[in-house]
């Protein structure tokens, strides 16, 4: 029996499978040059610090927050109007609560006017002490295409 033919099929059938997957799976569209960072700065002495990664989804952003020295199980995130010296006293656009150091959210605001305005990303230390502020970026200062924040490889 010939099992060369079979063979040759099958491994041109994996080959076209894995080719065809490439190119459009969710990692080639992991990394966008129109991603913005923001550096998450530490505030009160908290320890945390880290970066947020908004990117841009035609009328709204993904907001992806990365943080490290996060002791707190939930810390609420916003983002408010303002800056980090001066936050504006109610949040803008409400965030998901950040767990084990990440937070995912996509808020209702196009990336470019997020960036034109005075807005920052603030992180609470916890949902029982909003009051204590433990990090924050301005989001007019984030960079884009070739910045590689802390703890991401170049591609």
């Amino acid at each position: 029996m010939n099992l060369t033919a079979p063979c040759a099929i099958g491994t041109a059938l994996v080959l076209l499978g894995v080719g065809c997957g490439g190119t459009s799976s969710a990692a080639s569209r992991d990394v966008s040059s129109d991603d913005v960072y923001v550096m998450l700065s530490q505030q009160n002495g908290s320890g945390e610090s880290g970066t947020a990664r908004l990117t841009p989804l035609g009328n709204r952003t993904r907001v992806a927050l990365e943080l490290t020295g996060a002791v707190a199980p939930r810390q609420p995130a916003h983002i408010h109007e303002g800056t980090c010296e001066k936050l504006g006293p109610r949040p803008k656009y409400g965030l998901s609560d950040v767990t084990s150091g990440m937070s995912t959210t996509t808020v209702d605001a196009k990336l470019t006017a997020l960036r034109r305005g005075s807005f920052a990303i603030n992180v609470h230390q916890s949902v029982d002490a909003t009051g204590t502020y433990v990090a924050c970026g301005e989001i007019g200062t984030g960079r884009t295409m070739d910045y590689d924040p802390p703890g991401h490889d170049k591609e």
